[in-house]
């Protein structure tokens, strides 16, 4: 009777050890929202990537990404959809869907698929947050203007957890900033990191000979980042940095 209880113990005992081997189960991205103009995808546990449109003349109807992070019932967005209207739905449902508290909006540049829907964020009473350099181009251009400015870096609490923003240098624009999120390793790049196999884009503001070295430095700084969000186009991992890197290289 000993010997078959000893038997079963370590039956028992082998199959636990072969679960708590097991690797823990990957994420399934799901969108989780859609509309004409506004999609939104589940990328990680406590975040999503948002898509919005833009009509161009050089490259067509342009899908515009930023991302919502969440954590205990308080949100923080990167980069506003293109426009009022659609930002205006996204942040009902962040607000209706999520469940959140919406502490902050960060364009990550003085464009307008970065800014074009500020004015919504603005009348929902949701504060906005920028580089000073994106700012002052705001200003100068005649968009709608953040409301708080930084020079460097930017850290802001999104319920227990942080996200930073922070200006590494020069690149698609004077001004680009990243976002991160450590809860997830998750990195939104915005315009200033391209998708895999994309091509330069729209350079009239670049600064296409800092370009790689910026996103060098951006590389550097988050070395365990899990997922890489580009201003447009598909999501992946740390290959965007160094496919952008490779892109500009050389300038």
């Amino acid at each position: 009777m000993f010997r078959f209880k000893y038997i079963g113990f370590i039956i028992f005992a082998v199959i636990i050890a072969g679960c708590s081997n097991q690797k823990p189960v990957e994420f399934q991205a799901k969108e989780v929202y859609q509309s004409g103009d506004l999609i939104v995808t589940q990328i990680a546990e406590n975040s999503f990537q948002h898509t919005s449109f833009k009509q161009t003349n050089d490259f067509g109807n342009v899908p515009c990404n930023g991302l919502v992070v969440r954590h205990d019932g308080e949100a923080i967005v990167f980069d506003t959809p293109t426009n009022d209207t659609v930002a205006t739905s996204l942040i009902q449902w962040i607000n209706d869907s999520l469940k959140c508290k919406i502490n902050a909006v960060i364009p990550t540049h003085f464009h307008d698929d970065c800014l074009g829907g500020l004015q919504a964020f603005t009348v929902a009473g949701i504060p906005s947050y920028a580089n000073n350099k994106t700012i002052a181009l705001a200003r100068a251009n005649n968009f709608a203007v953040p409301q708080h400015g930084f020079d460097d870096s930017l850290l802001l609490k999104v319920g227990s957890a942080n996200i930073v923003a922070k200006f590494f240098g020069e690149g698609h624009t004077a001004d680009n900033i990243v976002g991160y999120f450590p809860a997830d390793r998750v990195l939104f790049g915005g315009c200033l990191i391209k998708e895999l196999n994309a091509g330069k884009g729209y350079l009239g503001d670049a600064k296409v000979e800092r370009w790689s070295n910026t996103v060098q430095k951006v590389k550097a700084a988050y070395p365990d980042v899990r997922i890489v969000v580009p201003g447009h186009g598909n999501y992946g991992n740390s290959e965007l940095l160094d496919f952008t890197m490779q892109l500009f290289k050389d300038q």
